[in-house]
């Protein structure tokens, strides 16, 4: 583990209006876990937040991991052991989707810059070829989402990924798909090429997402708590809010799920963050080679953005 570096992670529910008066507990003042600084910087972003948010915290230090939390109540802020409660991470999933592509390299069971097209059931409109590589660094021309997204019936924009199934993106995939750019071309963020990614990684391997997550990432980083499947954890599961504070829909993915299907815990996400420091984990430190300069300041990963 690198010296003195810090990893903090916190999963957050829904931004609200700001509130003026939010009062600390006195006992934060005794916990060790958090420096000044951070208290802090914690404090100021949690006002933003409507009642009854909670914020998941670990703290990684030297291969060190400490965890605390706090829940929104009234004008009070209470800190409250939340490490195992689970909370839907969105598009935080599209490192693990990215994870799962490098991991299936790595035992050689496709290569990077293999066209995606030759390994799907049915050939993509116009023979358009992304790669694996251009999917997972978003540079694969595709748009964000795809034109059919809200076709599906009945559509739910509070749970808008619900009916999009495998038979509306085939339809799109092979019909309607228009890219933006030419692949390779720039960097775009794209819901549907993570999704796509997914989706063909388990046409190549017989396995749905969870069982290739399960196979490659959950039980290897002993994240037990983690799952695309919401029915597993509803007794542990932290609900989203909206900005007044009332609880909204979870959003159940079908075949889109690579792109933000994974409910996790922050004691799981922390043993993830630790698996990243692990010089000799090969698959890991291929999505977080840069692979494509968006501009002199940012690059892109598989999965991964970073500051240069």
């Amino acid at each position: 583990m690198r010296r003195g570096i810090i990893f903090s992670m916190f999963l957050l529910l829904f931004t609200g209006s700001v509130r003026s008066q939010v009062r600390l507990p006195e006992c934060i003042e005794h916990k060790d876990v958090w420096t000044r600084t951070q208290k802090e910087q914690i404090f100021e972003h949690v006002r933003a937040f409507p009642v009854q948010t909670q914020l998941a915290f670990a703290f990684i230090e030297n291969g060190a991991v400490s965890f605390s939390g706090v829940i929104l109540e009234n004008d009070t802020i209470s800190l409250v052991d939340n490490r195992h409660k689970v909370f839907e991470i969105g598009s935080i999933s599209k490192v693990f989707t990215a994870s799962l592509l490098t991991a299936l390299v790595v035992e050689g069971k496709l290569n990077l810059d293999d066209p995606v097209n030759d390994r799907l059931p049915f050939a993509l409109k116009d023979s358009i070829r992304p790669t694996f590589r251009q999917l997972a660094n978003h540079t694969s021309g595709l748009p964000r989402m795809p034109s059919n997204f809200d076709v599906g019936v009945p559509f739910d924009p509070a749970n808008p990924y619900l009916n999009y199934g495998e038979d509306l993106l085939k339809d799109y995939l092979t019909r309607e798909m228009e890219l933006l750019y030419q692949p390779g071309e720039r960097s775009e963020y794209s819901n549907l090429g993570a999704g796509l990614l997914a989706y063909t990684l388990a046409k190549v391997t017989g396995l749905d997402y969870q069982q290739l997550l399960e196979k490659y990432l959950f039980s290897k980083y002993g994240m037990s708590t983690s799952t695309t499947r919401r029915e597993k954890v509803l007794s542990c599961l932290v609900s989203g809010l909206d900005a007044q504070g009332r609880e909204t829909s979870s959003w159940d993915f079908s075949v889109m799920v690579g792109a933000g299907g994974i409910l996790s815990s922050t004691e799981d996400m922390a043993q993830f963050a630790l698996a990243q420091f692990d010089e000799l984990n090969r698959e890991l430190e291929l999505t977080r080679i840069p692979t494509f300069g968006v501009n002199e300041r940012l690059a892109v990963g598989l999965g991964w953005a970073g500051i240069l």
